[in-house]
């Protein structure tokens, strides 16, 4: 990057946003339940051949996005800020 002057650094750390993924009750959580319900819903037997799984697969997804399940987060931003307080820096 350039070299650019401390008023024109302060506008980009301006616009710079951060998102601090917390350990626990992240997206990787999310992805680790929807693998567990793939897993008991679809993948519960033997599969005799690629071609086969692929469509079981597939045809699990599309009923699994079909009805829009999702993860209903019980953390609130403001319960965030309060417990992380550290991760969010005051201006």
């Amino acid at each position: 990057m350039p070299d650019c002057s401390p008023p024109q650094a302060r506008e980009y750390v301006k616009r710079l946003e951060i998102h601090h993924t917390p350990k626990h009750g992240s997206w990787l959580d999310a992805v680790e339940i929807e693998l567990s319900v793939l897993t008991k819903q679809c993948l519960n037997r033997r599969i005799g051949d690629i071609e086969t799984y692929r469509r079981e697969v597939q045809a699990w997804e599309d009923t699994r996005n079909a009805s829009e399940k999702g993860v209903d987060w019980q953390f609130t931003t403001t319960d965030a800020r309060i417990k992380l307080k550290r991760l969010y820096p005051q201006f």
